[in-house]
């Protein structure tokens, strides 16, 4: 899932003012450097789903095309989940 700059600002506030309220947490430090913090977080997150996105659709094309012609049979959505999901696995991203 892509977020925009937007929305990632939206759910760190989200996530720290619930963090606060619920008495998760109690602040230590500024505000800004711990939402910076959590901001960052989220767009690492969701910077490394995007490269296990890419890596896994480049590793379905290089299987594809070595197969040739009985590519064809195969369920490319299905393959390309069951790719991610190893990847995942072995990067140990949840999805």
């Amino acid at each position: 899932m892509r977020l925009k700059e937007e929305q990632i600002n939206k759910l760190g506030e989200k996530i720290l003012n619930d963090l606060i309220s619920t008495g998760e947490i109690e602040l230590k430090k500024e505000r800004g450097i711990i939402l910076s913090a959590i901001k960052s977080a989220i767009a690492a997150d969701m910077k490394a789903e995007e490269d296990l996105e890419k890596d896994a659709t480049r590793i379905l094309e290089e299987n594809l095309n070595a197969l040739g012609s009985s590519a064809a049979a195969i369920d490319r959505h299905k393959m390309l989940r069951m790719i991610k999901e190893k990847l995942a696995k072995e990067r140990k991203i949840i999805l």
